[in-house]
């Protein structure tokens, strides 16, 4: 994908990414200390799917 992305988008983008990745560390350190199986579940899912945007994000760096 080309896009014609202007110097603040790509900074936004990179600080979405950044977030992106530091949230599913997070959700993932829960889940590994979570003893509420139910829970758990929920943190590993919900890590997965903040490290599919960050991956989503990063293409239009590309």
């Amino acid at each position: 994908m080309n896009h014609n992305l202007t110097e603040l988008e790509v900074e936004h983008l990179r600080s979405l990414i950044g977030a992106h990745g530091t949230i599913a560390k997070k959700l993932e350190f829960y889940a590994q200390n979570c003893a509420d199986s139910e829970l758990k579940t929920i943190f590993e899912r919900d890590a997965q799917a903040a490290k599919q945007s960050k991956q989503e994000l990063m293409s239009f760096l590309n």
